[in-house]
């Protein structure tokens, strides 16, 4: 048998769970609002980068239009690629404090890879890395010096890529040459020639970077709105419910 409190009075038992059942409409609709953002991403990304076989996109800016195909290139040839090594346990902190402050960045994609932190980086701001074991391939911008762990790819030296251009079109059309074996997993040497499309002028490119990322901040503020209801009525009913 199984004892449900309850309160004594109906009117109570309803006005509690019309209020519950409102904050969840809100919350439905803020879901269904981030979805909408993502999916305007993704779809504004199918324009903006050649389909696949293709080197023009659909969708230019205006100053591009005559601007002529895009170069396509692998990824050795424009940057750097190198396997991070492993953690260094006499210079590391799970927490950010006044020595540690630099990030160190594992293959994990939760929280954008973040392990803990550092006082000595190893690899430079605007690079990208590439998650190389686990959920493969999945590539963030890194906009500050920071180091790496797990054999996570970092992409370095980007001198004609803008690097958050090239995590946008990395995620959204480079395909990933795995390497064999019975644990998946991205090598460096694997990852090199992978071929990575883009505009010659890198104006182009960086109208594109600040077009994506723009839209990622919506994404970010409208997600903490999400997270901020669902938090709300978990604190809710903690107050309402014995």
């Amino acid at each position: 048998m199984i004892w449900v409190p309850l309160p004594p009075k109906r009117d109570e038992q309803q006005k509690i769970a019309h209020c519950l059942s409102s904050l969840d409409e809100v919350i439905g609709l803020q879901a269904k609002k981030v979805q909408a953002l993502k999916q305007h991403k993704k779809g504004l990304m199918q324009q903006l980068f050649p389909a696949e076989g293709e080197t023009t996109p659909r969708l230019r800016f205006p100053e591009f239009r005559e601007a002529g195909a895009w170069e396509v290139k692998r990824l050795g040839e424009v940057a750097d690629v190198v396997a991070a090594g492993d953690l260094n346990v006499d210079d590391y902190s799970t927490e950010r404090t006044d020595k540690y402050i630099f990030p160190i960045y594992s293959n994990s994609v939760a929280k954008k890879g973040l392990y803990g932190f550092c006082a000595t980086p190893k690899y430079k701001e605007n690079s990208v890395t590439v998650t190389a074991r686990g959920t493969l391939g999945v590539a963030f911008h890194r906009n500050c010096n920071f180091a790496a762990i797990g054999r996570l790819l970092v992409i370095s030296n980007l001198n004609v890529v803008n690097p958050y251009f090239l995590q946008e079109i990395w995620n959204h059309s480079v395909q990933l040459p795995l390497e064999d074996g019975g644990i998946p997993q991205l090598t460096a040497v694997k990852a090199k020639p992978a071929k990575v499309a883009f505009p010659r002028n890198t104006h182009e490119q960086q109208k594109i970077a600040h077009c994506l990322s723009s839209l990622d901040e919506v994404i970010g503020l409208e997600s903490h709105k999400l997270d901020a209801l669902k938090n709300l009525k978990k604190g809710l009913m903690q107050q309402l419910f014995p």
